[in-house]
């Protein structure tokens, strides 16, 4: 299963405006595409998709996250939202 780390680069952390920019585009893929803070176990992993679960994830600033995904286009997927995750979207 192809998975990355990305560094969470918004001064807010993964709440608010930056969940949800990340949330839509998560589902914008069909794929399961999960993610965890770094050192957590797979299985506890939360849906990337899911606003609730992003803001559950509790994701500070400077904090890293796993992404994880399976299926057909999941590299470019992962890829995508990496660069999501490290733009500081709350000096745009």
């Amino acid at each position: 299963m192809p998975e990355r780390t990305a560094t969470v680069a918004s001064r807010v952390g993964l709440h608010a405006r930056p969940a949800a920019i990340f949330a839509e585009a998560a589902g914008e893929y069909d794929l399961d595409i999960t993610i965890a803070r770094e050192g957590e176990p797979a299985d506890e992993a939360m849906d990337a998709a899911s606003i609730l679960s992003l803001m559950s994830l509790g994701a500070s600033h400077g904090d890293v996250v796993v992404l994880r995904a399976e299926g057909a286009g999941a590299d470019d997927a992962l890829n995508h939202l990496v660069q999501i995750l490290e733009t500081d979207h709350d000096a745009e």
